[in-house]
């Protein structure tokens, strides 16, 4: 395993937003043209929602260290106009469909834990916002990798993926949360030894 390969394999748990779709195989072949042909997986309207989402929790980031009260209360502003648009709104977003997940993630692929067995071979697309910053990452895998696991009474599967396609930025994001969050566990290991 070279260096690189040694980057991309480093695994954390994570809770994240997050969700996976199943692709039929024409779906992902229109994808994966579109993105040979030099178009961006992030450009499709059904991402709009996301883009908006994740621009705005930044940029209220940003504002709250120059001035905490206005940050906050465009924060309020921003939840009710969210709010508003779902009641006028029929249409389900991706937005609805993001929740809080354990995820372990790595730079080259990701398991996460699901009430619908999927098939080795299937293809997903997931949809990830990284706490730290609100990156948000779209990319697509391959299920190689599904167990179930009844012992809490419910039937859960342990779905593992390996990425197909996801933007090297992306990747590298996810390399970089990964050891963020590495060092800050032997910090927090740390402070509990002293």
């Amino acid at each position: 395993m070279n260096r690189e390969e040694k980057r991309q394999a480093v695994r954390v748990d994570s809770r994240i937003l997050f969700t996976a779709r199943l692709l039929s195989d024409d779906v992902f072949q229109r994808i994966k043209q579109d993105y040979n042909d030099g178009i961006s997986i992030y450009n499709r309207p059904e991402l709009a929602d996301i883009h908006l989402f994740v621009g705005a929790r930044a940029a209220l980031a940003r504002l709250k260290e120059r001035d905490e009260d206005l940050a906050t209360f465009l924060q309020h502003i921003d939840a009710k106009l969210n709010s508003l648009l779902k009641k006028v709104d029929n249409g389900s977003s991706l937005m609805d469909k993001l929740t809080l997940q354990s995820v372990n993630l790595a730079g080259n692929g990701l398991a996460f834990w699901s009430t619908k067995a999927y098939t080795k071979g299937d293809i997903l697309e997931f949809y990830i916002v990284l706490p730290s910053n609100d990156t948000f990452v779209d990319c697509i895998g391959e299920v190689v990798e599904c167990v179930e696991d009844s012992a809490d009474g419910q039937a859960n599967h342990r779905v593992s993926c390996q990425f197909r396609m996801i933007m090297e930025g992306d990747r590298e994001e996810l390399i970089q949360y990964n050891f963020k969050q590495q060092s800050l566990a032997l910090k927090l290991r740390r402070i509990g030894e002293d």
